[in-house]
């Protein structure tokens, strides 16, 4: 898992992948940071909640060269033939997408940190914000990743990982108009954001970090398997 882990981090900032989701990231963050800076505003959750936007447009960036890239070049083939379990390989991969994503979403801790002195933080929302828009990246992460298994085009991962977290996001305005109760349960309970709203009110439920690390574990589970069957098919 570790060689799988350096192999990917090393092709983030080797290609300028890496560089350009991280610019894109700060940029994006920078920004929203100066507007609040500007209009004399001291609440950091206005940034963390413009920030949930650019989470869910720019996950599919990270991850969309994942799995389609090496099932494109061919170079899964050497990964199976590797003294690595298919576990192993999905785990190296999805580690080094979630520290890329981390290294994006820390620049708020910076922000908040030269904020500080001069106005009075609510540190138990800034953590609950940060660990809320962490953990809803590191489930997006692991269903991008199992949609860049699909396919070995780029852009169809992309394309397809951003109508996936446009879907588990909205959940909860599509559950609003429904009118058949038990499906709209069903509906607010799978959605991304009622749980990430908890988070960032500073709310530590044990259900909510249960069901983004549930749902992660979900579709790296699933990942594992398209790996498998395209092992032995020989696709």
């Amino acid at each position: 898992m570790k060689a799988v882990f350096l192999r990917e981090m090393s092709s983030y900032f080797v290609a300028p992948a890496g560089y350009v989701y991280l610019a894109a990231f700060y940029c994006l963050a920078g920004y929203e940071y100066s507007v609040l800076i500007l209009s004399g505003q001291a609440e950091m959750s206005y940034e963390f909640t413009f920030l949930y936007t650019v989470t869910l447009l720019l996950t599919p960036v990270l991850t969309m060269r994942l799995m389609s890239e090496d099932r494109k070049q061919k170079t899964d083939q050497m990964l199976f033939a590797a003294p690595v379990s298919l576990g192993g390989i999905v785990a190296g991969k999805y580690f080094a997408a979630a520290t890329v994503f981390l290294m994006g979403i820390g620049v708020t801790l910076v922000h908040a940190l030269v904020l500080s002195p001069f106005a009075d933080m609510n540190w138990a929302v800034f953590w609950g914000n940060l660990a809320g828009l962490a953990l809803m990246g590191f489930a997006g992460i692991s269903l991008c990743m199992f949609i860049s298994a699909q396919t070995e085009s780029q852009i169809i991962a992309a394309i397809g990982g951003f109508a996936g977290m446009l879907v588990v996001i909205s959940l909860n305005s599509l559950a609003a108009v429904v009118p058949f109760e038990p499906l709209q349960k069903l509906l607010y309970g799978l959605s991304f954001y009622d749980r990430y709203y908890n988070l960032t009110m500073g709310i530590f439920q044990l259900s909510d970090l249960v069901f983004f690390f549930s749902f992660a574990a979900l579709f790296f589970f699933l990942t594992v398997r398209v790996m498998e069957r395209r092992r032995w098919s020989g696709q």
